[in-house]
Protein backbone atom coordinates (compact mmCIF):
# COMPACT_ATOMS: atom_id res chain seq x y z
CA UNK A 1 0.00 0.00 0.00
CA UNK A 2 1.47 3.40 -0.93
CA UNK A 3 2.17 6.00 1.72
CA UNK A 4 -0.54 8.51 2.49
CA UNK A 5 -0.53 11.77 0.60
CA UNK A 6 1.29 14.71 2.16
CA UNK A 7 -2.00 16.30 3.19
CA UNK A 8 -2.75 13.29 5.38
CA UNK A 9 0.56 13.38 7.20
CA UNK A 10 1.32 15.05 10.52
CA UNK A 11 4.04 17.29 9.12
CA UNK A 12 6.77 18.69 11.36
CA UNK A 13 6.68 18.07 15.09
CA UNK A 14 8.90 18.95 18.02
CA UNK A 15 9.54 17.00 21.21
CA UNK A 16 8.15 18.38 24.47
CA UNK A 17 9.27 17.75 28.03
CA UNK A 18 7.54 17.16 31.33
CA UNK A 19 9.78 18.02 34.27
CA UNK A 20 8.60 17.05 37.72
CA UNK A 21 8.08 20.15 39.88
CA UNK A 22 10.89 21.00 42.26
CA UNK A 23 10.36 19.54 45.72
CA UNK A 24 8.53 16.46 44.47
CA UNK A 25 10.06 13.00 44.35
CA UNK A 26 9.28 10.15 42.00
CA UNK A 27 9.14 6.91 43.97
CA UNK A 28 9.98 3.84 41.93
CA UNK A 29 8.41 0.45 42.57
CA UNK A 30 11.70 -0.59 44.17
CA UNK A 31 11.15 2.10 46.80
CA UNK A 32 14.06 4.21 45.52
CA UNK A 33 13.27 7.90 45.14
CA UNK A 34 14.30 9.63 41.93
CA UNK A 35 15.14 13.25 42.79
CA UNK A 36 14.46 14.46 39.25
CA UNK A 37 12.05 13.15 36.62
CA UNK A 38 12.06 14.22 33.00
CA UNK A 39 9.77 12.73 30.36
CA UNK A 40 10.18 13.48 26.67
CA UNK A 41 6.94 13.28 24.71
CA UNK A 42 5.19 14.28 21.51
CA UNK A 43 1.53 14.99 20.82
CA UNK A 44 -0.52 14.85 17.63
CA UNK A 45 -3.98 16.32 17.14
CA UNK A 46 -5.90 18.48 19.58
CA UNK A 47 -7.23 17.73 23.05
CA UNK A 48 -10.97 18.44 23.17
CA UNK A 49 -12.63 20.59 25.81
CA UNK A 50 -13.77 17.58 27.87
CA UNK A 51 -10.28 16.06 27.57
CA UNK A 52 -11.96 12.82 26.62
CA UNK A 53 -10.22 12.05 23.32
CA UNK A 54 -6.70 11.27 24.55
CA UNK A 55 -4.95 8.15 23.27
CA UNK A 56 -1.62 7.04 24.72
CA UNK A 57 0.80 5.18 22.44
CA UNK A 58 3.47 3.14 24.24
CA UNK A 59 6.65 2.33 22.36
CA UNK A 60 8.68 -0.88 22.16
CA UNK A 61 12.26 -1.60 23.30
CA UNK A 62 14.11 0.43 20.68
CA UNK A 63 11.39 3.03 20.13
CA UNK A 64 10.98 6.54 21.50
CA UNK A 65 8.53 9.42 21.74
CA UNK A 66 8.84 10.24 18.03
CA UNK A 67 5.95 8.12 16.77
CA UNK A 68 4.76 10.25 13.83
CA UNK A 69 5.58 13.25 11.69
CA UNK A 70 9.02 14.65 10.94
CA UNK A 71 11.63 16.41 13.00
CA UNK A 72 13.46 19.18 11.15
CA UNK A 73 16.12 17.56 8.97
CA UNK A 74 14.63 14.07 9.16
CA UNK A 75 14.46 11.94 6.05
CA UNK A 76 12.14 9.42 7.67
CA UNK A 77 9.04 10.05 9.80
CA UNK A 78 8.32 8.65 13.28
CA UNK A 79 8.25 4.91 13.86
CA UNK A 80 4.43 4.52 13.55
CA UNK A 81 3.71 7.31 11.07
CA UNK A 82 1.60 4.99 8.92
CA UNK A 83 -0.83 4.65 11.83
CA UNK A 84 -1.01 8.19 13.24
CA UNK A 85 -2.41 11.22 11.42
CA UNK A 86 -5.53 12.62 9.75
CA UNK A 87 -7.66 9.78 8.41
CA UNK A 88 -5.29 7.11 9.72
CA UNK A 89 -5.92 4.48 12.39
CA UNK A 90 -5.27 6.99 15.17
CA UNK A 91 -7.11 9.78 13.41
CA UNK A 92 -5.70 13.07 14.65
CA UNK A 93 -8.82 14.87 13.39
CA UNK A 94 -10.64 13.00 16.18
CA UNK A 95 -8.06 12.01 18.77
CA UNK A 96 -5.31 13.62 20.79
CA UNK A 97 -2.43 11.17 20.52
CA UNK A 98 0.44 11.15 23.02
CA UNK A 99 3.66 9.16 22.91
CA UNK A 100 6.40 9.45 25.53
CA UNK A 101 9.89 8.03 25.85
CA UNK A 102 10.03 5.54 28.73
CA UNK A 103 12.12 6.27 31.81
CA UNK A 104 15.25 4.16 31.71
CA UNK A 105 15.38 5.01 28.00
CA UNK A 106 17.83 7.31 26.30
CA UNK A 107 15.84 9.62 24.04
CA UNK A 108 15.07 12.52 26.35
CA UNK A 109 13.53 10.87 29.43
CA UNK A 110 15.35 10.16 32.68
CA UNK A 111 17.69 7.20 32.31
CA UNK A 112 21.27 5.98 32.76
CA UNK A 113 22.62 8.64 30.38
CA UNK A 114 20.90 11.46 32.33
CA UNK A 115 22.97 13.71 34.57
CA UNK A 116 23.00 12.74 38.24
CA UNK A 117 22.48 16.06 40.10
CA UNK A 118 24.65 14.83 42.98
CA UNK A 119 27.72 14.26 40.78
CA UNK A 120 27.17 16.33 37.66
CA UNK A 121 27.96 13.25 35.57
CA UNK A 122 25.80 10.65 33.80
CA UNK A 123 24.24 8.12 36.19
CA UNK A 124 25.45 5.02 34.36
CA UNK A 125 24.71 1.95 36.49
CA UNK A 126 23.98 4.12 39.53
CA UNK A 127 20.61 4.93 37.93
CA UNK A 128 18.03 2.91 39.89
CA UNK A 129 16.40 -0.17 38.43
CA UNK A 130 13.15 0.56 36.58
CA UNK A 131 10.09 -1.56 35.86
CA UNK A 132 7.24 -1.50 33.36
CA UNK A 133 5.16 -0.13 36.23
CA UNK A 134 7.62 2.72 36.71
CA UNK A 135 7.39 3.55 33.01
CA UNK A 136 3.60 3.68 33.34
CA UNK A 137 3.69 5.81 36.50
CA UNK A 138 5.97 8.32 34.77
CA UNK A 139 3.41 8.49 31.96
CA UNK A 140 0.72 9.04 34.60
CA UNK A 141 2.66 12.05 35.92
CA UNK A 142 2.78 13.43 32.38
CA UNK A 143 -0.95 12.92 31.81
CA UNK A 144 -1.78 14.52 35.17
CA UNK A 145 0.22 17.58 34.11
CA UNK A 146 -1.89 17.76 30.94
CA UNK A 147 -5.11 17.53 32.95
CA UNK A 148 -6.07 14.18 31.42
CA UNK A 149 -7.91 12.06 33.97
CA UNK A 150 -9.07 9.29 31.66
CA UNK A 151 -7.63 7.87 28.45
CA UNK A 152 -9.92 6.93 25.63
CA UNK A 153 -7.37 4.22 24.86
CA UNK A 154 -3.86 3.02 25.59
CA UNK A 155 -2.09 1.06 22.88
CA UNK A 156 1.31 -0.45 22.24
CA UNK A 157 3.17 -3.26 20.54
CA UNK A 158 5.74 -5.58 22.14
CA UNK A 159 7.05 -3.79 25.27
CA UNK A 160 4.44 -1.13 24.53
CA UNK A 161 1.78 -3.81 24.92
CA UNK A 162 3.15 -4.64 28.37
CA UNK A 163 2.74 -0.99 29.36
CA UNK A 164 -0.80 -0.96 27.97
CA UNK A 165 -1.72 -4.05 30.02
CA UNK A 166 -0.16 -2.52 33.13
CA UNK A 167 -2.22 0.65 32.63
CA UNK A 168 -5.50 -1.31 32.45
CA UNK A 169 -4.62 -3.26 35.61
CA UNK A 170 -3.13 -0.43 37.69
CA UNK A 171 -5.50 2.40 36.75
CA UNK A 172 -8.82 0.75 35.80
CA UNK A 173 -10.78 3.98 36.22
CA UNK A 174 -8.40 5.90 33.96
CA UNK A 175 -8.54 3.69 30.85
CA UNK A 176 -11.63 3.26 28.67
CA UNK A 177 -9.99 0.81 26.28
CA UNK A 178 -6.74 -1.09 25.84
CA UNK A 179 -5.00 -2.43 22.72
CA UNK A 180 -2.06 -4.73 23.48
CA UNK A 181 -0.39 -5.83 20.24
CA UNK A 182 2.15 -8.65 19.71
CA UNK A 183 2.91 -8.87 23.41
CA UNK A 184 2.73 -11.03 26.52
CA UNK A 185 1.78 -10.82 30.19
CA UNK A 186 5.21 -12.20 31.22
CA UNK A 187 8.40 -13.34 29.54
CA UNK A 188 9.02 -17.04 29.05
CA UNK A 189 12.42 -18.58 29.79
CA UNK A 190 13.24 -18.39 26.06
CA UNK A 191 12.36 -14.70 25.88
CA UNK A 192 14.52 -13.99 28.94
CA UNK A 193 17.32 -15.98 27.33
CA UNK A 194 17.34 -13.82 24.19
CA UNK A 195 17.52 -10.70 26.33
CA UNK A 196 20.39 -12.08 28.37
CA UNK A 197 22.48 -12.92 25.29
CA UNK A 198 22.08 -9.31 24.14
CA UNK A 199 23.08 -7.98 27.54
CA UNK A 200 26.11 -10.25 27.67
CA UNK A 201 27.20 -8.99 24.25
CA UNK A 202 27.21 -5.44 25.64
CA UNK A 203 28.87 -6.25 28.96
CA UNK A 204 31.56 -8.35 27.22
CA UNK A 205 32.67 -5.32 25.23
CA UNK A 206 35.76 -3.93 27.06
CA UNK A 207 34.55 -0.40 26.28
CA UNK A 208 31.45 -0.98 28.43
CA UNK A 209 33.70 -0.47 31.48
CA UNK A 210 31.06 -1.38 34.05
CA UNK A 211 28.66 1.13 32.52
CA UNK A 212 31.07 4.06 32.91
CA UNK A 213 31.84 4.96 29.29
CA UNK A 214 30.11 8.28 28.64
CA UNK A 215 33.29 10.32 28.39
CA UNK A 216 35.15 7.50 26.63
CA UNK A 217 34.65 5.09 23.75
CA UNK A 218 31.16 3.61 23.84
CA UNK A 219 30.63 -0.18 23.70
CA UNK A 220 29.45 0.08 20.10
CA UNK A 221 30.57 -3.41 19.06
CA UNK A 222 28.68 -5.09 21.90
CA UNK A 223 25.54 -3.03 21.37
CA UNK A 224 25.62 -3.76 17.63
CA UNK A 225 25.75 -7.50 18.30
CA UNK A 226 22.88 -7.19 20.79
CA UNK A 227 20.82 -5.45 18.12
CA UNK A 228 21.70 -8.10 15.54
CA UNK A 229 20.54 -10.85 17.91
CA UNK A 230 17.35 -8.97 18.64
CA UNK A 231 16.63 -8.30 15.00
CA UNK A 232 16.79 -11.99 14.15
CA UNK A 233 13.96 -12.57 16.64
CA UNK A 234 11.92 -9.73 15.15
CA UNK A 235 11.80 -11.34 11.71
CA UNK A 236 10.46 -14.73 10.64
CA UNK A 237 12.06 -17.51 8.64
CA UNK A 238 9.66 -16.70 5.80
CA UNK A 239 10.47 -12.99 5.73
CA UNK A 240 14.21 -13.62 5.86
CA UNK A 241 13.98 -16.20 3.09
CA UNK A 242 11.99 -13.85 0.86
CA UNK A 243 14.23 -10.87 1.53
CA UNK A 244 17.65 -12.55 1.49
CA UNK A 245 17.54 -16.28 0.81
CA UNK A 246 21.10 -17.48 0.32
CA UNK A 247 22.13 -14.60 -1.93
CA UNK A 248 25.87 -13.97 -1.85
CA UNK A 249 27.49 -10.55 -2.00
CA UNK A 250 30.65 -11.82 -3.73
CA UNK A 251 31.61 -14.49 -6.26
CA UNK A 252 34.81 -15.85 -4.70
CA UNK A 253 34.33 -17.45 -1.31
CA UNK A 254 36.90 -17.43 1.46
CA UNK A 255 37.34 -17.32 5.19
CA UNK A 256 37.95 -13.62 5.60
CA UNK A 257 34.72 -13.56 7.64
CA UNK A 258 33.49 -10.50 5.81
CA UNK A 259 29.83 -10.06 4.92
CA UNK A 260 29.47 -12.78 2.30
CA UNK A 261 25.71 -13.35 2.47
CA UNK A 262 23.14 -10.59 2.00
CA UNK A 263 21.56 -11.40 5.36
CA UNK A 264 24.93 -10.87 7.08
CA UNK A 265 25.28 -7.44 5.52
CA UNK A 266 21.75 -6.54 6.56
CA UNK A 267 22.33 -7.52 10.19
CA UNK A 268 25.59 -5.58 10.36
CA UNK A 269 23.87 -2.54 8.89
CA UNK A 270 21.11 -2.82 11.50
CA UNK A 271 23.64 -3.14 14.29
CA UNK A 272 25.82 -0.26 13.11
CA UNK A 273 22.88 2.11 12.63
CA UNK A 274 21.41 1.24 16.03
CA UNK A 275 24.49 2.28 17.99
CA UNK A 276 24.20 5.78 16.55
CA UNK A 277 20.86 6.35 18.25
CA UNK A 278 20.71 4.18 21.37
CA UNK A 279 22.53 3.96 24.69
CA UNK A 280 24.02 0.62 25.75
CA UNK A 281 23.09 1.02 29.43
CA UNK A 282 19.51 1.83 28.48
CA UNK A 283 19.43 -1.41 26.49
CA UNK A 284 20.42 -3.27 29.67
CA UNK A 285 17.85 -1.48 31.81
CA UNK A 286 14.91 -1.73 29.44
CA UNK A 287 15.44 -5.39 28.55
CA UNK A 288 15.63 -6.21 32.28
CA UNK A 289 12.38 -4.31 32.87
CA UNK A 290 10.75 -6.51 30.24
CA UNK A 291 12.12 -9.66 31.88
CA UNK A 292 10.87 -8.56 35.31
CA UNK A 293 7.37 -7.80 34.00
CA UNK A 294 4.88 -10.37 35.30
CA UNK A 295 1.20 -9.53 35.59
CA UNK A 296 0.44 -13.00 36.86
CA UNK A 297 2.96 -13.12 39.73
CA UNK A 298 2.06 -15.96 42.14
CA UNK A 299 -1.59 -16.27 41.13
CA UNK A 300 -3.80 -17.38 38.28
CA UNK A 301 -3.67 -14.95 35.38
CA UNK A 302 -7.40 -14.21 35.50
CA UNK A 303 -6.94 -12.85 39.04
CA UNK A 304 -4.64 -10.16 37.62
CA UNK A 305 -7.51 -8.76 35.56
CA UNK A 306 -10.09 -8.59 38.34
CA UNK A 307 -11.35 -5.04 38.60
CA UNK A 308 -10.25 -4.12 35.08
CA UNK A 309 -12.86 -1.91 33.39
CA UNK A 310 -11.37 -1.37 29.94
CA UNK A 311 -12.63 -2.98 26.78
CA UNK A 312 -9.89 -4.74 24.85
CA UNK A 313 -8.65 -5.32 21.33
CA UNK A 314 -5.85 -7.91 21.40
CA UNK A 315 -3.85 -8.32 18.17
CA UNK A 316 -1.29 -11.02 17.36
CA UNK A 317 0.52 -12.10 14.19
CA UNK A 318 0.70 -15.61 12.80
CA UNK A 319 4.48 -15.69 12.19
CA UNK A 320 5.55 -13.91 15.38
CA UNK A 321 7.78 -16.42 17.17
CA UNK A 322 9.19 -13.93 19.67
CA UNK A 323 5.73 -13.22 21.12
CA UNK A 324 3.70 -16.04 19.59
CA UNK A 325 -0.10 -15.81 19.31
CA UNK A 326 -0.67 -18.35 22.08
CA UNK A 327 0.56 -15.77 24.60
CA UNK A 328 -2.03 -13.28 23.38
CA UNK A 329 -4.70 -15.98 23.55
CA UNK A 330 -3.82 -16.59 27.21
CA UNK A 331 -4.50 -12.89 27.88
CA UNK A 332 -7.80 -13.11 26.01
CA UNK A 333 -8.87 -16.20 27.97
CA UNK A 334 -8.10 -14.51 31.29
CA UNK A 335 -10.05 -11.40 30.25
CA UNK A 336 -13.05 -13.48 29.17
CA UNK A 337 -13.01 -15.34 32.50
CA UNK A 338 -13.60 -11.93 34.10
CA UNK A 339 -16.45 -11.10 31.72
CA UNK A 340 -14.42 -8.30 30.14
CA UNK A 341 -15.34 -7.08 26.65
CA UNK A 342 -12.46 -8.37 24.49
CA UNK A 343 -11.93 -8.88 20.77
CA UNK A 344 -9.03 -11.03 19.56
CA UNK A 345 -7.61 -10.76 16.06
CA UNK A 346 -4.73 -12.78 14.65
CA UNK A 347 -3.37 -11.24 11.47
CA UNK A 348 -1.82 -13.57 8.92
CA UNK A 349 1.63 -12.18 8.14
CA UNK A 350 5.10 -13.36 7.13
CA UNK A 351 6.85 -10.43 8.83
CA UNK A 352 7.27 -12.07 12.24
CA UNK A 353 7.31 -9.83 15.32
CA UNK A 354 8.04 -6.78 13.16
CA UNK A 355 4.55 -7.17 11.69
CA UNK A 356 3.10 -4.72 14.22
CA UNK A 357 5.22 -2.02 12.57
CA UNK A 358 4.48 -3.12 9.01
CA UNK A 359 0.97 -4.54 8.69
CA UNK A 360 -0.65 -1.13 8.99
CA UNK A 361 -3.41 -1.81 6.45
CA UNK A 362 -4.96 -4.60 8.53
CA UNK A 363 -4.18 -2.87 11.81
CA UNK A 364 -5.82 0.33 10.58
CA UNK A 365 -9.12 -1.46 9.92
CA UNK A 366 -9.13 -3.06 13.35
CA UNK A 367 -7.92 -0.07 15.36
CA UNK A 368 -10.05 2.59 13.67
CA UNK A 369 -13.28 0.61 14.14
CA UNK A 370 -12.41 -0.29 17.73
CA UNK A 371 -11.60 3.31 18.63
CA UNK A 372 -14.77 4.61 17.00
CA UNK A 373 -16.91 2.14 18.93
CA UNK A 374 -15.12 3.06 22.14
CA UNK A 375 -15.59 6.78 21.48
CA UNK A 376 -19.31 6.34 20.92
CA UNK A 377 -19.66 4.19 24.01
CA UNK A 378 -17.84 6.76 26.14
CA UNK A 379 -19.96 9.63 24.79
CA UNK A 380 -23.15 7.65 25.37
CA UNK A 381 -22.37 7.31 29.05
CA UNK A 382 -21.49 10.98 29.56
Amino acid sequence: MPHKSESENIGFVEPKYYVMPEGEEFVLESGVKLPELKVCYETYGELNERKSNAVLICHALSGDAHAAGFHQGDKKPGWWDDMIGPGKAFDTDKYFVICSNVIGGCKGSSGPNSIDPSTGKPYGLSFPIVSIGDMMNAQKKLLDSLGIKKLLSVCGGSMGGMQALQWAVSYPEAVASCMPIATTYKHSAQQIAFGEVGRQAIMSDPAWNGGDYYEKDHPSAGLAVARMIGHITYMSNESMEKKFGRVLKKEKLGYEFSTEFEVEGYLRYRGDSFVKRFDANSYLYVTKAMDYFDLQEDRKLYHAFKGVKSRFLVIAFSSDWLYPPFQSKEIVKALKMNGIDVTYCEISSDYGHDAFLLEFVEETKLVSHFLERTRKKVEKHK
